[in-house]
């Protein structure tokens, strides 16, 4: 069964135990069960972090999944788990955070980018409209994002296809 810490215990395992407030630590946390109280969107996206940076992307896909079906399961709302939202993010998460020759921590992560740790109004509005984000086959399938960059209010350009190969 998932529990969950309260912020006290939360914050006095991070200051107290090294393993915890490392990534390989919260994972193997997450995967014993235990998850920040509430659980929100932010500690979703810490989590998911955490398995991006120490895994191969699909092998972090493969066993965030399946805590994250453990963990809504166990709060006895199985249908809380939406594999397009959780495999985007973790998507998003791996390509923001590979940066050449470094490698980012949570609070550098986090800083830069603000954009995915909000959830209301949120990124997923830029890739997806909301009759296939929030359809039955976009909750039980990963589903491609239906909007491009033209789509956005912000991005009038298209983006650039300089150095692309020609079409035939």
């Amino acid at each position: 069964m998932i529990q969950t810490k309260t912020e006290q215990e939360k914050i006095e395992l991070e200051h107290t135990d090294p393993v915890i407030a490392t990534n390989g630590g919260l994972i193997a946390e997450f995967e014993r069960g235990l998850a920040p109280e509430g659980f929100h969107h932010a500690d979703h996206v810490r989590v998911a972090f955490a398995y991006v940076s120490e895994l191969p992307l699909l092998e972090a896909l493969a066993r965030f999944s399946a805590a994250l079906k453990r963990f809504a399961l166990a709060q006895g709302k199985p249908n809380l788990y939406h594999e397009t939202i959780t495999w985007i993010y973790l998507f998003l998460i791996a390509e923001r955070s590979d940066l050449p020759g470094r490698t980012q921590t949570w609070e550098e992560f986090a800083e830069c980018n603000a954009d995915l740790l909000k959830w209301k109004d949120g990124i997923l509005e830029k890739y997806y409209e909301p009759t296939t984000l929030w359809s039955d086959r976009a909750r039980h399938r990963f589903v491609l994002p239906d909007r491009g960059p033209s789509d956005h209010a912000n991005s009038e350009q298209k983006p650039s296809r300089e150095g692309a190969p020609e079409k035939a």
